[in-house]
């Protein structure tokens, strides 16, 4: 008990440095700590809650935890798996009011966690985010101390390490919750570690991680007082360019909040970080906007720093290339170049998977790839009547071609039911069937109507053709009461900007009209323009804008779009 009383009054003292080697064990103090992020990668990597509890002596003191308010959306997946709701972290504290009390708890203290080396990155890329100094503690590691001190215990997983141990854990994935649960995995294994170790320098070097022939960084960190001047970025959306003492563009970045975003790059050497001399900003009213405009930079610029566009939306095509004889329906994480149809983007490439291989069974298309083999005899799926046979050479195209237009054509009309009508394609064959007394045939196609029902409830995203309907797109500032106007005619964006005036919408929108395409179907997409039409119906799919038709023109009132969106100009 004295010793527990004498911890605790040192714990109120802070202001002091580990010293490592003259610290026993035994009377060290720790913090264990737990994040929760926004479950993104890399460089984009959020904290959403931090949780804390104080150890000392074997028991547990102060605990601390807050949620952390974050620049991009959270997915429906990681609320999900959470708890934590975008509406909960839009009303917690910035990081820059959160971090500091954590740096407080830490100082002089060490740091532990289930597999440490995550959180301190998170955290060390935090308070780089936010401008404020990490503190850098030394670590320990439940993950190690249980494979040196607890062999026996098969899973390493904090609920399953803890439950190996005795311990009882009530809730998971939540900040505090799991930091209490690494205290008193920590606790167990405690008396092992001071047994094995009497110094804390010991301990550290007992469970340090061995590397092996660890990578050298592609560069240096970059001191602060090297870097460029972000001080003037705004914390609005918009794009930032980090160039070289000749202005040379090194690296093309978006955000919604741009001089966050910056203050990120310099949290690891990322190889062009030490070149940069000054850094310039291209406002824009929203997240969308953003986008575009790092896209179309990027490949006019072509800057060192930028690879190549990263792409980790879950978003996929289900897409019919048009320059062969028999086009092949097939998922594709882009839409195709040339003449081609397009439907989605959805999310979900098993489902999309599905949900073709039921088409091309249904209307009889081919299951075979572009380059199609001559056969003397039909397929398995030919000897089924699942394909027309188009390999045996006696197919007439423009059959085929009909064909595929029929199982398209419930995603080509424009009316945006997301398949819908191709269940009432398949009601429509199955009264024919039924009335004809193929009951048989009745029931099959009941079986894959009850199928593709479900398919296309898991599609989410818009299942309809890129080119299928023009439209009129706002995007909005994530906070403020300003807007980004898209004009989408044939899937394409041939105009955006902010939302402008009464007058100079109506002319803006007759000028995108004008460059409809002359002849119906499918429009024809420079390979250039792919990665800009995957990146602006991906973003739409997944937020969902307010959008206004103009498949027969301006079809609204500018005046009342002015009130309803609250523009003044």
């Amino acid at each position: 008990m004295g010793h527990t009383l004498q911890f605790v009054r040192r714990a109120r003292e802070g202001g002091r440095l580990v010293d490592a080697k003259a610290t026993p064990t035994a009377s060290a103090e720790f913090v264990c700590v737990d994040t929760e992020t926004n479950g993104r990668m890399g460089d984009l990597c959020e904290v959403t809650e931090v949780g804390a509890v104080l150890v000392g002596g074997g028991e547990l003191h102060e605990r601390f935890e807050s949620l952390v308010r974050v620049e991009q959306p959270l997915s429906r997946g990681i609320e999900r798996f959470t708890g934590i709701t975008q509406a909960m972290v839009d009303s917690a504290p910035p990081p820059a009011d959160v971090l500091p009390r954590l740096a407080e708890l830490l100082e002089g203290r060490v740091l532990v966690a289930h597999s440490a080396s995550f959180d301190r990155r998170v955290l060390a890329q935090a308070f780089e985010r936010a401008g404020l100094a990490w503190p850098d503690p030394p670590s320990l590691c439940t993950v190690a101390l249980a494979r040196r001190f607890a062999p026996l215990a098969r899973q390493r997983k904090l609920a399953p390490l803890a439950e190996s141990l005795g311990i009882e854990v009530a809730a998971v994935h939540r900040a505090l919750v799991d930091a209490e649960t690494c205290a008193r995995v920590f606790c167990a294994l405690f008396p092992k570690l001071c047994g094995a170790a009497a110094t804390l320098a010991e301990a550290l070097a007992l469970v340090a991680p061995r590397r092996r022939g660890a990578r050298r960084p592609e560069g240096r960190r970059v001191p602060k007082e090297e870097r460029p001047d972000l001080s003037k970025l705004p914390r609005d959306p918009g794009v930032y360019v980090f160039r070289d003492a000749r202005g040379r563009p090194l690296y093309v970045g978006k955000s919604v909040s741009v001089r966050t975003r910056a203050r990120a790059h310099f949290c690891a050497p990322a190889g062009w970080t030490e070149r940069a001399e000054v850094v310039d900003y291209r406002p824009t009213a929203s997240e969308l906007g953003a986008l575009v405009l790092e896209n179309r930079l990027i490949k006019a610029w072509r800057p060192p720093g930028n690879v190549k566009l990263k792409r980790a939306d879950g978003y996929v095509y289900i897409r019919a290339r048009l320059d062969i004889s028999y086009p092949v329906l097939e998922v594709a994480p882009e839409p195709a170049a040339g003449r081609a149809f397009n439907v989605g983007p959805v999310r979900g490439r098993a489902a999309a998977q599905e949900l073709v291989d039921q088409l091309q069974s249904l209307f009889g298309l081919r299951h075979c790839g572009r380059a199609m083999r001559r056969r003397e005899h039909p397929s398995a799926y030919g000897q089924m009547g699942r394909c027309l046979s188009p390999c045996l050479g006696d197919l007439d195209p423009n059959l085929y071609r009909r064909r595929l237009e029929e199982a398209l054509a419930p995603f080509t009309s424009g009316s945006g039911d997301r398949g819908e009508g191709l269940l009432d394609w398949i009601d429509e064959q199955m009264r024919a069937a039924s009335e004809d007394q193929r009951y048989e045939r009745a029931a099959v196609l009941l079986r894959r109507r009850e199928r593709l029902e479900e398919l296309l409830g898991r599609l989410s995203g818009l299942l309809e053709a890129a080119h299928s309907r023009s439209r009129l797109v706002l995007a909005q500032h994530p906070a403020k009461e300003r807007w980004d106007a898209f004009w989408l005619v044939a899937g394409r964006v041939v105009d955006w900007g902010e939302l402008p005036s009464q007058r100079e919408l109506r002319e803006r929108t007759e000028r995108a009209l004008a460059a409809r395409p002359a002849r119906s179907g499918p429009a024809l997409v420079a390979p250039d323009e792919v990665d800009e039409i995957r990146i602006v119906h991906s973003w739409i799919a997944a937020h969902e804008p307010q959008s206004l038709s103009l498949e027969e023109g301006l079809s609204f009132a500018p005046s009342s779009l002015r009130e309803r969106f609250g523009r003044t100009n």
